[in-house]
């Protein structure tokens, strides 16, 4: 089956769920346009979500997806965030703003009752997860208005994991995907396997459609997904520089330098593994450092430096998530960059 049939959808096309970057506007064009469009949750409140998904309702009669995260809720550890704290301490002094006293509460939130309570109002037909799959009561309350879920898998392990719980289609997430990493089973980054490797290798390990995801930027991208069995394929940096996503001008520009060619998979943004654009903090204090708070902790401390740092022009400390391959970006409507992934018209 492949994802037209699954979802009912025109394009095997889905928009990546980009937490801060995808809105309702971005959602509505990509689902006009006949492909997914993706709502990220983990970040908005319960009232944002409401208005969103009424936004997204009015604007299109096409099915969309609702993203959330699946982590679960950070242990206190007073002397690993003190420590976290000690290192940050001095680009604090630097930019003349006061130390944190304490790591605070986490911008990004796992899925809760509130949120499906809310959900249930607008019966998304798709809804999606991130970091595993929330509990059994919560994915049948969702299964319950005919919704199909998907999930992210990293690994053969834990799309065989996915599968025994009944998902409907699992997002094969390659290495070089932008964004965090949607691994669960296993914290090991060693585990993590390149896009063609892992769609293979999960194609003949399962028996339900799978999405590739990572590396793809354009209609030659999907063509080589879809050959190694892939039902269809999930893009996100591609439609950084569309003008309907909410890229910052600062990201945008960062997309467009030479700096964009490098990224890594860091943990230093937000305590857990996921790829960016190679700045000032990745290359100071990781890519990856053993001393971050548990996800989203880590977040916190780095945040009022952020802010500071872009009031000044600088992204020094912004999480400029980005996959591997930003030949895709485009600042046209992403409804011409949906469309331009199927074309056989589309540029070498």
């Amino acid at each position: 089956m492949n994802l037209q049939q699954l979802i009912g959808i025109k394009l095997p096309i889905i928009q990546a769920p980009m937490a801060g970057i995808a809105g309702s506007e971005l959602v509505v064009a990509v689902c006009n346009a006949g492909g997914l469009g993706s709502l990220p949750c983990a970040m908005l409140s319960l009232d944002t979500l409401r208005s969103e998904l009424q936004i997204i309702r009015e604007q299109t009669s096409h099915p969309f997806n609702v993203n959330f995260f699946c982590n679960s809720e950070p242990s206190p550890n007073v002397e690993q965030d003190n420590k976290w704290r000690d290192i940050v301490s001095p680009y604090y002094d630097e930019l003349g703003i006061n130390r944190p006293s304490a790591i605070t509460s986490p911008s990004s939130t796992a899925i809760s009752w509130e949120a499906i309570e809310i959900l249930a109002e607008f019966e998304p037909p798709v809804v999606s997860f991130h970091f595993g799959l929330p509990s059994s009561d919560m994915l049948n309350k969702i299964r319950s208005w005919g919704a199909k879920i998907l999930s992210s898998a990293t690994t053969v392990e834990e799309a065989r994991w996915l599968e025994k719980k009944g998902v409907d289609a699992i997002i094969a997430q390659g290495l070089e995907a932008g964004g965090h990493r949607g691994m669960f089973l296993s914290d090991d980054i060693h585990t993590q396997l390149g896009t063609l490797s892992l769609v293979r290798q999960i194609v003949k390990a399962i028996d339900i459609p799978v999405i590739a995801a990572g590396g793809i930027a354009d209609a030659h991208c999907v063509t080589a997904a879809m050959s190694l069995g892939a039902a269809g394929t999930q893009i996100g940096t591609a439609y950084l520089l569309c003008p309907e996503a909410k890229t910052s001008n600062l990201y945008r520009t960062a997309l467009k330098s030479e700096a964009a060619t490098t990224t890594a998979v860091t943990n230093v943004f937000s305590g857990r593994p996921a790829r960016a654009i190679i700045n000032r903090l990745v290359r100071e204090l990781g890519p990856i450092n053993e001393n971050t708070p548990d996800f989203p902790l880590a977040g916190s401390a780095i945040a009022p430096l952020r802010s500071k740092a872009e009031s000044q022009g600088s992204s020094d400390f912004t999480s400029l998530w980005a996959g591997q391959n930003v030949s895709g970006c485009k600042e046209i409507p992403a409804a011409l960059l949906t469309q331009s992934f199927v074309s056989s018209e589309d540029e070498d």
